[in-house]
């Protein structure tokens, strides 16, 4: 089977009406962040944001399949020296649309410079908002285990008797985790929290994510085969990654330079740039079915 990538040039909104419906196993964006990337997107004041996404989420949420993952990379922005709060207005307006809020990641950037404000220190991280259809969708855990770590070496080596049995936790959370189960294990489950270094100066991109961001989640969320959709593409990272990962994958983007750019990289492999839907209508195919 051959592995695609198909990029779309134009509005997301606009050209998220042609896919199909239940037809993407994995969507990772990053989409423009309130008042950021003026020069490029115009930027979208913090306070009109949930407006102008919610549109865009319900397609997302159309065309994701029941069994897939919606991976939102999105960070607050401060107004007047106050923490904006559209990020959690959309994730409160998104749920009445019919999302499931199932997880929230964090990634901390490991390499991120020293800076402070009167009144706050720079931000070291970003949040990664996991929606899914329901509570039951594609998951390989197993993908993304990491090697058990030093912590092992003396936690694992003197057990006492709670230890090797799943008793009631002394905080009064539940019950506790039997630790002897961890014993002559290789590898374990990794945290909610990624460690990633930034970089941005080798992508002709702003805000481009490191490689192991989309790797990460691709791995978690799809197995081979399987479409992941950007709709705010950029550079390419997350179509790029999919496909060395054997993943189909699609990219809107409103910015011709970018789609461009991505059809470069891309090059070796078979895609299909796309035109707004005024140049493509002969050719594009009525619904997106399946990448080809």
């Amino acid at each position: 089977m051959k592995i695609t990538t198909d990029v779309y040039l134009g509005d997301s909104k606009e050209q998220l009406k042609f896919f199909a419906d239940n037809s993407i196993d994995l969507i990772v964006t990053s989409p423009p962040y309130a008042d950021q990337r003026k020069n490029t997107y115009g930027g979208i004041r913090h306070d009109k944001y949930v407006e102008w996404f919610l549109p865009i989420s319900w397609h997302l949420l159309r065309v994701l399949k029941p069994t897939g993952t919606f991976i939102l990379n999105i960070k607050e922005k401060v107004v007047a020296g106050e923490r904006s709060t559209y990020v959690m207005e959309l994730v409160l307006e998104m749920r009445k649309q019919g999302w499931f809020w199932t997880e929230e990641f964090i990634w901390h950037k490991k390499n991120c410079y020293p800076g402070k404000w009167p009144n706050r220190f720079r931000d070291s991280w970003e949040r990664l908002l996991q929606f899914n259809k329901n509570r039951n969708f594609n998951m390989y855990q197993e993908e993304v285990m990491v090697p058990m770590g030093d912590w092992a070496n003396s936690r694992l080596k003197k057990l006492s008797g709670t230890d090797k049995i799943r008793d009631t936790s002394k905080v009064g959370s539940g019950f506790g985790k039997n630790v002897s189960n961890w014993i002559n294990r290789d590898k374990a489950y990794p945290t909610n929290v990624l460690h990633l270094a930034t970089e941005c100066n080798n992508k002709n991109h702003s805000a481009a994510f490191p490689e192991e961001l989309p790797e990460w989640f691709i791995k978690l969320f799809t197995k081979e085969y399987d479409t992941v959709l950007d709709p705010f593409m950029g550079s390419g990272t997350t179509l790029i990654v999919a496909n060395r990962m054997k993943r189909h994958s699609i990219g809107i983007d409103i910015i011709p330079d970018y789609c461009e750019m991505v059809k470069k990289k891309l090059k070796p492999v078979e895609l299909y740039l796309f035109e707004p839907k005024a140049n493509y209508e002969k050719t594009k195919p009525k619904r997106h079915t399946s990448v080809r």
